[in-house]
């Protein structure tokens, strides 16, 4: 009997500790000095491969304090939270492949790779400073970002633009072009430093989401979706790690009178107390070390006298798995997002699933940019940014739904998916794996039988 009794308490005391076990998140310091080491191999490995593809010889980002270009944000160091009063950054090539000269046309340096060219004492006239800087290079082609297809690269506003444009020589106008593909390029491409962390972002990911998806946070009967979205919010401070957007639970439950599977996107769920029976969707996401998630998974309530998910929701789960596959297996490079959408819902409904496709880049920002690979509220083409050709090292949430009629509950039930995945150039590989099974509350497999 001790046995037995001391087997059954080793086992909950390691089913305790496999849930409270935690990855590690680095200091503040650590993290500012991770990432300004991989801003220093962006700005000298990257971007002269990306200006040479791009044929833009000169790149000027341009930012007042608290209105900062997306792109300049992710070029300051992690030490600045904004740019200081007017920042300009000038990145020069001068011949293709070569390094990149880099200039801040600042009061001070900004970081190491962007050394300051501006001494107000001797030249007051900011806007002039950068146009003898401009002029001393003669580039073929000066890239500004403004952008008809992104917003991540239309962060040049009217009046700095107009400034600009008014100091520049006549013989320099006509150079002038938008940076949109280029800036694209920047914020899509992850380089190895990158991508060698990117697993650990998305374990945490998955860490947090499934101890929220649990008999440790609900309690049926009483928890409520938004307690569980709160009991989110509060875990991600906790652990000193940030979001990009706030996250939704919600509900499909066994009612034939109810139709959560036709429920709009653009409508929030209401609140509803958890019960037994219910399958639950988790729309997360968590910002690290200025890299992004967005992840969704399901779980299922055991009602009593249940040890496991039932096998019929199972299997509705691996038809949303199916299309996943469907999905990556048409990513090829080159391909625009457009074409993408239409192969995989082509072999979609060819394989008679009911199905949406909105897939987008991730990185930078939680909806980065990137060829866009449909959208929930439209699965035709998207102009413009479903035309940008998909690129090797580049990263995507891999975000799609399927609804599959569940004759058990007599009504249609919607599988919703998104996983961080990386696209080498050949396959896409998922950051951390993806969700197989649907996950069961409680955790059976932390329970002894009798």
């Amino acid at each position: 009997m001790k046995k037995i009794f001391s087997l059954a308490l080793l086992l909950f005391l390691f089913s305790q500790f496999t849930f409270s076990q935690k990855l590690a998140v680095l200091t503040q310091r650590e993290q500012a000095e991770l990432i300004d080491s991989w801003l220093d191999v962006r700005i000298n490995s990257l971007l002269p491969q990306l200006m040479t593809e791009t044929g833009v010889d000169m790149w000027i980002v341009i930012s007042r304090e608290y209105n900062e270009d997306p792109v300049i944000r992710t070029m300051l160091p992690a030490t600045w939270m904004a740019a200081r009063r007017r920042t300009i950054l000038v990145m020069y090539q001068p011949k293709p492949n070569s390094p990149v000269e880099t200039y801040a046309i600042a009061r001070y340096d900004v970081g190491k790779a962007f050394k300051r060219a501006w001494n107000p004492e001797q030249q007051p006239d900011q806007w002039k400073a950068l146009i003898d800087l401009v002029a001393s290079k003669n580039p073929q082609k000066i890239g500004l970002n403004y952008a008809k297809d992104y917003g991540h690269a239309d962060g040049l506003t009217y009046s700095e633009h107009q400034a600009f444009v008014n100091q520049l020589p006549n013989a320099l106008k006509s150079k002038v072009v938008s940076a949109q593909t280029l800036a694209v390029r920047w914020l899509e491409t992850r380089t190895e430093q990158e991508m060698s962390t990117y697993r650990h972002v998305q374990q945490l990911a998955h860490d947090i989401i499934q101890e929220g998806l649990s008999e440790k946070v609900i309690t049926p009967g009483k928890t409520t979706t938004e307690d569980v979205v709160w009991w989110y919010r509060e875990k991600i401070k906790e652990m000193k790690l940030d979001t990009w957007f706030h996250p939704t639970v919600d509900i499909q439950r066994p009612d034939p009178s109810s139709n959560e599977a036709n429920r709009s996107f653009a409508v929030r769920p209401s609140e509803m107390t958890i019960m037994p029976g219910d399958l639950l969707h988790i729309d997360f996401g968590i910002t690290y070390l200025r890299l992004n998630t967005d992840t969704q998974e399901l779980a299922y309530v055991l009602k009593p006298g249940e040890t496991e998910v039932p096998v019929f929701l199972q299997k509705a789960f691996e038809i949303g798995n199916r299309l996943q596959d469907i999905l990556t297996e048409n990513y090829v490079a080159g391909r625009t997002g457009n074409e993408i959408l239409r192969a995989s819902r082509q072999k979609m409904e060819s394989e008679g699933i009911r199905g949406s496709i909105y897939t987008h880049p991730l990185g930078f920002y939680g909806h980065s940019a990137g060829p866009t690979i449909g959208m929930w509220d439209n699965q035709g083409d998207t102009p413009g940014a479903g035309d940008f050709p998909l690129h090797a090292n580049t990263g995507y949430a891999i975000e799609l739904n399927a609804v599959v009629y569940v004759e058990e509950w007599k009504k249609d039930v919607r599988i919703m998916l998104e996983e961080g995945a990386f696209f080498d150039g050949e396959k896409v590989t998922y950051y951390n794996g993806r969700q197989k099974k649907i996950l069961s509350i409680p955790r059976m497999s932390n329970y002894l039988g009798n």
